[in-house]
């Protein structure tokens, strides 16, 4: 029974170091966020917002602010950036892709791990966005 014990511990530490240390491949994650229009889902948010150059670099500034959160791939001036958000215990990541296209700002934001995302990323983008349009 001690040895159960002990596996059981060791498997759960072995997940949480995966979930913490796993490599975010950015040919997964910064891609193409493909909206067409809000939606809030189960594991994440997408938003379409009026907005050039200026916003999408005012909207990254905002971004990098995050506690916790980091550029994993591209720049406003590529057009695309995908940003990794790290919860602040468990550090579970969330992958928030943006992207000019035409005039408006796309923003995808959704879990890695997991079912549902309880509404995590849905705030965090509202927050950034509640935020960029008081800076306007």
């Amino acid at each position: 029974m001690r040895k159960l014990f002990w596996l059981i511990v060791l498997v759960v530490l072995g997940g949480l170091a995966w979930i913490r240390l796993a490599p975010s491949d950015p040919a997964v994650w910064n891609v193409d966020p493909q909206v067409t229009a809000d939606q809030d889902l189960a594991g994440g948010v997408r938003r379409r917002i009026p907005g050039g150059e200026t916003s999408f670099q005012a909207l990254h500034r905002i971004i990098l602010e995050t506690p916790r959160t980091e550029v994993l791939a591209g720049s406003p001036g590529e057009g695309r950036v995908t940003y990794v958000s790290r919860s602040k215990w468990m550090g579970f990541p969330d992958y928030t892709t943006v992207q000019l296209e035409e005039g408006e700002l796309e923003l995808y934001a959704r879990q890695r791990f997991g079912q549902s995302d309880m509404g995590v990323n849905r705030d965090r983008v509202e927050i950034w966005l509640s935020e960029l349009y008081r800076e306007e």
